[in-house]
């Protein structure tokens, strides 16, 4: 139940479901409570600075923070932005590697991106029903009918598994995956 300040504060609110989210997020994973706010960090700072870009047009980029690990996937209309939006993400303090899967090219139609949506819904419910996967150990971005995933895999069996069911779902058109496993020195 929310107490009084709460209820006047929705920032407050918001802060506190993210801290829930969170720490449910650290009970099926191996990664620690720490990680998961330096990855929220990194994430936030790096949209704000994307926004406050008025250079170039980023606002068909996401962003999906791993370990440290930022994955940028979406579409720009030039090199030099795609350029532009590694350059700004490298330069995050809590960053280790960028990943930019960012394409040059004309905006998600409105049609795309409701299929993108259907098969993140499909492949999160697939993963977290799945028993043999440490299913808050992988974060994915779907962008044009390709899936990337990202995280951390506990052998070659969970990864088959994980990408078997990006690949089983209706719209997807390839995999791409950036994902790790528990002995990588790439690993903070």
């Amino acid at each position: 139940m929310m107490d009084h300040a709460q209820s006047r504060n929705p920032l407050a609110a918001m802060l506190l479901a993210a801290l829930t989210a969170l720490t449910l997020n650290a009970c099926v994973s191996n990664r620690t409570f720490g990680e998961g706010v330096d990855d929220s960090a990194a994430d936030i700072s790096l949209g704000a600075r994307l926004l406050a870009d008025r250079s170039h047009d980023f606002s068909d980029v996401d962003v999906t923070v791993f370990e440290g690990r930022v994955l940028v996937t979406g579409t720009v209309r030039t090199e030099a932005a795609r350029l532009a939006l590694t350059d700004k993400a490298s330069r995050l303090n809590l960053v280790s590697e960028v990943l930019n899967e960012v394409v040059v090219g004309g905006r998600t139609s409105v049609g795309q991106g409701t299929k993108d949506a259907l098969v993140d819904r499909r492949l999160g419910a697939a993963i977290v029903a799945d028993n043999g996967i440490y299913s808050g150990n992988y974060k994915f971005s779907i962008s044009g009918g390709t899936v990337y995933l990202l995280g951390v895999a506990q052998g070659p069996d969970e990864l088959s598994r994980v990408t078997g069911h990006a690949q089983s779902i209706d719209g997807v058109s390839n995999v791409v995956s950036h994902v790790i496993f528990v002995g990588d020195p790439r690993r903070r």
